[in-house]
């Protein structure tokens, strides 16, 4: 029996490590005898692949079963706490620890300290350190890194000048936390030190300094550090050269980028990915797919680069069939895989789509991520599904200023201002601190629901009771507001109060010119048009549009015809619109000036619907 039992648990071992993660688990769900070991592997197996929800699912079954768990068990689900900073977990964790009497082991303690760095809880870390019986150099290490990824640096620094011995890793912990808020000045000073103290530097510490100068976004320190690295003679070292290649693509330095990637010896899964991610912010998809392609591992991260990749460059359906592959080729997503993806289903606007990963997110037990919720909550919204957009609001278990601001778009997009208002209250009740997003989505909710009052509010509490600056978007989203209800005068003024700097001046004009066109005031908006066209003359097509459309609301039909021959004696022409529908997962495309193959019905549809919108049974008179 032991002897079937090794040979079990070696297998899911190498089975996990393999990456083969979901038959590892099915052969483990198959034993029917487990010992700790085996849960071991199995948990083990998961944290290596960074599926941390995954382990503490499973750690709640062996809780259930009648298998105590020991120090690797909780070593390995402590990781699994703090690289998902899931500290309420941890806490529990813990509390089991101090029951099992299993706090005299110097790793689970480790593990502890480690974990309640990671959540953002130097106080608890540095607790259990005191109580420690015993310390090693990575006790000192973790409780060291608690407090520099709080950004606690004078405490720190107390507890770096009481180490019994400064070792490389030490040095590397500070000048890495440092950089991660943008100390670039400090993290030189201290690598400056650390020379002086005759610890010499490693890959990692140079890697750490230029993660730093990634951070800050300062091409002369990265610069300089590469050549640093060269002059150490360090430039064959792949840690270096990976995050060079990162900070290279970071700043967007393609050819920079490229030349370190092709003079690079060794290339690992980082480096083909970092190439990957520099392609897609260049916009070159083609040769970030032929890197791949090139690729001889792919990752989660490689896929999810991808995804990503052609989501942001507006290739959603590229991105919705690279998921598909990523399925088929058996690799398991995680939650930033599933944000791309939701992504690319948000700007496609296909609904059925959307719900398929939906399936997946709840298949892989990402439904609780607050992450996945938020981008769930806009693919529904974007797709036209307020319904759906709720019910993912409400399944988020923790919610953030992003949950309750998507949510608030989502209302406000499809007209919703009663519900959005209820749930700015909401918001504020829980104690959670609008942002300036959160009053962009306000002021659109408010101007596309008429509630000019209620806007105006919002405008004044943004500055005086919270504190907030007001930007373009902000004024341009209330000159919209106040030109949609008729008050062009109003409008005017508040364009020309908040007109100091350029940008919210082009921004407050374009909303006015529009209103102006929906009301007739013509002489409004030709002076609005003139000034548009001083300010951005790129946008010309712009404003010949918006000049043409407010002579033809005013029915001077031949000053508008006039306008259109000039922007034709301009060479300019305007980018024709275009909508789309999903019908039985099939989506068509309309295209203004394109006919389609069933436009007879397509134009009776539309007038028995107009007829219907226009009956007063049909108005809504809650908004």
């Amino acid at each position: 029996m032991h002897s079937i039992l090794f040979q079990i648990t070696s297998k899911i071992t190498s089975l996990a490590r393999s990456g083969y993660i979901t038959h590892a688990r099915k052969l483990f769900d198959e034993m029917k005898k487990r010992d700790a070991v085996a849960w071991n592997s199995m948990l083990t197996g998961y944290s290596h692949l960074g599926l941390h929800q995954e382990a503490l699912s499973l750690f709640r079954q062996m809780r259930t079963s009648n298998t105590k768990p020991d120090h690797f068990t909780f070593t390995t689900t402590l990781n699994a706490c703090g690289a998902s900073s899931s500290l309420r977990n941890g806490t529990k964790i813990h509390a089991l620890v101090i029951v099992l009497g299993c706090q005299s082991s110097i790793p689970v303690n480790n593990s502890l300290i480690d974990m309640y760095g990671k959540c953002l809880c130097p106080f608890s870390a540095n607790k259990v350190f005191q109580e420690m019986i015993d310390s090693n150099e990575v006790s000192w290490g973790s409780l060291l890194f608690a407090y520099t990824n709080s950004g606690q640096f004078d405490a720190a620094a107390s507890v770096f000048k009481s180490m019994p011995k400064k070792v490389d890793v030490a040095w590397n912990i500070m000048i890495s936390g440092l950089g991660q808020y943008g100390e670039i000045e400090l993290c030189l000073e201290m690598f400056k030190e650390m020379r002086e103290s005759f610890c010499e530097p490693d890959q990692w510490t140079y890697s750490a300094l230029i993660s730093a100068c990634t951070e800050s976004l300062e091409l002369v320190y990265g610069c300089m550090m590469h050549a640093v690295v060269i002059k150490a003679g360090w430039s064959s070292a792949m840690e270096a050269n990976n995050s060079i290649l990162s900070f290279y693509a970071k700043l967007g330095s393609l050819n920079d980028a490229v030349k370190v990637f092709e003079s690079m010896g060794t290339l690992t899964q980082v480096s083909w990915n970092a190439i990957i991610d520099v392609f897609m912010k260049a916009g070159d998809t083609s040769e970030a797919f032929l890197s791949f392609q090139r690729m001889p591992d792919k990752n989660v991260v490689s896929w999810t680069s991808m995804i990503t990749g052609y989501a942001r460059n507006g290739y959603g359906e590229e991105a919705l069939d690279f998921f598909v592959g990523m399925i088929r080729n058996c690799l398991l997503p995680d939650d930033f895989t599933f944000g791309a993806v939701l992504h690319a289903c948000s700007s496609l606007a296909i609904l059925g789509h959307g719900r398929m990963v939906h399936g997946c997110v709840i298949r892989h037990g990402f439904h609780a991520h607050v992450y996945i919720g938020n981008g769930l909550v806009n693919m529904y919204a974007k797709c036209g599904d307020l319904e759906g957009s709720n019910l993912a609001f409400n399944d988020i278990y923790e919610k953030d200023l992003v949950s309750f601001n998507s949510m608030l778009f989502a209302f406000g997009l499809h007209g919703k201002g009663t519900q959005a208002l209820q749930l700015y209250e909401d918001m504020v009740a829980s104690g959670i601190k609008p942002d300036k997003v959160t009053f962009i989505g306000l002021f659109l909710t408010c101007s596309h629901s008429g509630l000019i009052d209620k806007g105006l509010e919002f405008f004044e509490s943004m500055r005086l009771v919270h504190g907030l600056s007001f930007n373009m978007d902000h004024v341009a989203c209330m000159v919209d507001m106040l030109g949609r209800g008729g008050y062009l005068a109003e409008a005017k003024e508040l364009a020309i109060k908040h007109s100091k700097t350029g940008d919210v001046k082009t921004s407050s004009c374009e909303p006015l010119l529009g209103a102006c066109s929906t009301h007739g005031e013509v002489e409004t908006g030709t002076n609005v048009g003139e000034t548009l066209k001083d300010l951005e003359p790129h946008k010309e097509t712009s404003y010949y549009v918006l000049r043409s459309n407010l002579y033809c609301a005013s029915g001077r039909w031949k000053e508008a015809e006039m306008v259109r021959k000039e922007m034709v004696d301009e060479g300019l022409k305007k980018i024709p619109g275009c909508s789309w529908i999903e019908v039985g997962n099939k989506v068509t495309a309309f295209v203004a000036g394109q006919s389609q193959p069933c436009m007879e019905e397509l134009y009776t549809t539309l007038h028995f619907l107009e007829l219907e919108m226009r009956h007063p049974c049909f108005i809504d008179c809650e908004n």
